[in-house]
């Protein structure tokens, strides 16, 4: 049976999935679960991932979620997947394995909470919220920092010095590609300082293009519309301003 997956773009881990599933030719249905309508909450969707969570795969009977499970089963399930993305040589892998042990507390809660608390907390029905904001752009940076000086530490291009990305290269830069729905400003102000992450993100994307930029496209989509948005609210916040001072001096 074709393998299944289910997944949101404009979730990170979603997008890792999909881009290695193309990059690596793995025939897969994309069944959309759109987390601003809530579907990750149906009961349908609880049969494939009690956790409720994006993304998730079915592939026959067998039912997986958690990314970078689903990352290291498509890997080693299905044949053509080049040995550079998860090595079968062990210490090669176990540093591999060290990279996305560290990913989900440090980096992928920095940019999530921040991204979250910053921007994206309105779309799903949520307030934003300065403090988490705050912490997470903290952690955010402190995980920049460390990608550069240990993690991207040699000469190689990619991870742990490797002239080929691995499924940590992936996850870690679809995580970072979050940052795209902010205002152009702040993505600089917290990306500028760190040229080693920035040309790391750049060979990520040839390396895996042109799947990279059409998985990443809904990115680009949604800070077109939230640039509206503010547009709208700034001229409207305008208008009124005006209106109340005429009314002021009548």
């Amino acid at each position: 049976m074709r393998l299944k997956l289910y997944v949101d773009r404009m979730s990170q881990p979603s997008r890792a999935v999909l881009i290695f599933c193309k990059v690596n030719g793995i025939d897969f249905e994309e069944i959309k679960v759109d987390l601003v309508k809530r579907e990750h909450l149906n009961p349908e969707f609880k049969e494939i991932n009690p956790m409720r969570q994006v993304p998730a795969i079915v592939d026959g009977r067998f039912k997986l979620f958690e990314s970078h499970a689903i990352l290291r089963y498509l890997a080693c399930a299905f044949p053509g997947v080049a040995d550079h993305w998860y090595p079968s040589d062990l210490f090669k892998r176990s540093k591999i394995e060290s990279v996305l042990d560290w990913h989900h507390s440090n980096l992928r809660r920095g940019a999530a909470t921040y991204v979250l608390n910053t921007t994206l907390a309105p779309a799903l029905g949520l307030q934003l919220n300065p403090q988490a904001a705050a912490e997470g752009e903290k952690l955010l940076f402190a995980s920049l920092a460390k990608i550069e000086s240990i993690w991207l530490k040699g000469n190689g291009r990619f991870l742990l010095g490797s002239s080929q990305p691995s499924v940590a290269d992936l996850s870690l830069v679809c995580e970072i590609m979050q940052l795209e729905v902010l205002e152009e400003k702040d993505r600089d102000r917290i990306l500028n300082p760190y040229k080693k992450v920035q040309q790391w993100m750049e060979d990520t994307k040839r390396a895996t293009r042109p799947h990279f930029e059409e998985t990443h496209g809904i990115l680009f989509k949604v800070k077109a519309k939230l640039q509206k948005q503010q547009l709208l609210g700034a001229n409207n916040a305008t208008n009124s301003s005006i209106k109340t001072s005429l009314q002021s001096k009548m």
